[in-house]
């Protein structure tokens, strides 16, 4: 398929390159800051540009990957009636291109990506949705060229799946953020967790998270919970995030 990009973040250059490496021909990066598509585009060998009037008529899917609050505006100034256009958004309803085509959907993928990082696409669960039948095979067929897991979710779903992967993920990490900075005033490294870190990743793919609990919390250790907020009581907001996270914990396993 011909396929142009909205958009030249970290979303965009993972999935333009795997549908590039999947024999989609990406004709063309748009992004409103001229150098971001430009690096996008070189990577790709396609054009690029920062007009929304410059961009390709030719292509056949239009990919929106742009911070979830400008879809909506980008669709609306889009001239390219009849064509599949597609956001990637996790909590933003398909309706938000509308304004753009009759053929809108989703293409939504769960994964965490990072400047720099480039990722095994295959393995990446992605969760579609369309307007239309039609619409929804073109998607489906885009999709499976990319992806081992491809699944339908309408607007309730990829909300729930946004808002899991958020605690799971986003809050997971600031968790590490926060342990890396409390070891640095004791003047210790981040690397003694990294074995505790992995092995917390690897086992969860085998365990089911409630079974796979551990820790004074889940024992209910009052005596070492005690001696953690003692250890914590100049640093109140670390403190509170133990105390509910403690208590969350102990009301799980009574």
């Amino acid at each position: 398929m011909k396929i142009v990009f909205l958009g030249s973040g970290n979303v965009a250059t993972n999935m333009s390159i795997a549908m590039q490496n999947a024999g989609h021909a990406v004709m063309q990066i748009y992004n409103h800051r001229i150098e971001s598509a430009k690096l996008l585009a070189e990577e790709l060998k396609c054009s690029y540009t920062d007009q929304l009037t410059d961009i390709s008529v030719q292509a056949e899917v239009y990919v929106i990957s742009v911070k979830d609050d400008v879809i909506e505006e980008l669709a609306k100034q889009l001239s390219i009636s009849g064509k599949v256009v597609v956001h990637t958004a996790g909590s933003v309803p398909m309706e938000a291109l509308s304004a753009a085509t009759t053929n809108f959907g989703v293409l939504y993928p769960l994964q965490t990506f990072t400047k720099g990082r480039l990722l095994d696409f295959k393995t990446i669960p992605l969760f579609v949705e369309a307007a239309d039948e039609r619409t929804l095979a073109i998607i489906k067929e885009l999709a499976n060229t990319i992806s081992s897991s491809v699944k339908e979710a309408d607007f309730e779903q990829r909300k729930i799946l946004h808002l899991s992967a958020v605690l799971a993920c986003n809050f997971v990490n600031h968790l590490y953020d926060l342990s890396q900075d409390l070891l640095k005033v004791y003047q210790l490294d981040f690397d003694a967790l990294r074995p505790l870190v992995l092995e917390t990743a690897l086992k969860v793919q085998k365990m089911n998270p409630h079974e796979g609990q551990t820790g004074p919390a889940r024992r209910n250790d009052q005596l070492v919970i005690a001696k953690h907020l003692q250890l914590l009581s100049n640093n109140v907001p670390l403190k509170n995030i133990y105390t509910i996270l403690t208590d969350s914990i102990v009301k799980s396993y009574q």
